[in-house]
């Protein structure tokens, strides 16, 4: 097991010594009940991280670490931005955990025509507050030191614009009377941005697709059957992932 992850603002240190409290030290110190010796891992979220060794605790929510190195993570390349229409209950945030768990750099999440789902007002916000600290948690939960970056609420205008300016754009959906080409055998760039749409359950509306392919992304399916909008980005984002090299 690796060692586990923890969220800080800064890494000032006074001499190597370090001061994990708030409510990621109440959690190492109440919850995961860290000892002296073990390692922890500390970063920003944005690639920058320490391996640290556990010295003590005090009280129960302050974990006193010792520091070395400070360490930058590269940013992966190719980039993969996953652009998600909104789903039903709580499938926007699993949709959120597993592709942070295989390895997505972006989220937008995206307010399609045929999505049931409506984010207005205060409703919105908490919802766009409860992907984020999805990604967050899942983050940490699967050893990330950079955390995929969840975008406002796009609409299909800004969804277009996205594609516009990627590298490779592919749109997955459901209408098998479209032409489209297996995901499995696109022609994948070796760096740059790949920008991916999930569709809806309803599927991506016909205009919605017109406007992406004169945006110049090209649309794709996954296989013969139809995945759940929850669960067809991260399935889309394993295969780019193996292909790039990702995961070599």
């Amino acid at each position: 097991m690796t060692a586990p992850v923890f969220v800080v603002e800064h890494f000032d240190a006074d001499s190597g010594r370090y001061v994990l409290d708030g409510p990621e030290g109440r959690h190492a110190v109440s919850v995961k009940r860290l000892q002296p010796g073990e390692e922890v891992v500390l970063t920003d979220g944005t690639g920058r991280h320490a391996v640290c060794e556990v010295i003590g605790s005090e009280g129960k929510d302050r974990l006193i670490v010792h520091m070395s190195s400070i360490f930058e993570e590269p940013a992966p390349s190719p980039r993969i931005t996953v652009v998600q229409a909104l789903p039903k209950g709580d499938r926007g945030e699993v949709a959120v955990e597993t592709m942070t768990e295989v390895g997505v750099d972006a989220i937008v999440p995206w307010q399609a025509a045929r999505c049931i789902t409506q984010w207005r007002g205060e409703r919105g916000l908490k919802a766009l507050g409860k992907w984020r600290a999805t990604a967050r948690e899942a983050g940490k939960q699967s050893r990330r030191v950079r955390f995929p970056r969840v975008a406002d609420a796009a609409t299909t205008k800004q969804v277009a614009a996205l594609l516009a300016e990627a590298d490779f754009a592919a749109v997955l959906h459901s209408d098998f009377e479209h032409e489209s080409r297996p995901l499995a055998t696109a022609e994948l760039p070796a760096e740059g941005e790949i920008v991916l749409v999930v569709g809806p359950e309803g599927g991506v509306a016909r205009d919605e697709l017109t406007l992406f392919e004169e945006a110049g992304a090209k649309p794709y399916v996954l296989g013969p059957t139809v995945l759940r909008t929850s669960t067809a980005g991260t399935a889309a984002a394993a295969l780019l992932l193996g292909r790039t090299g990702r995961w070599s």
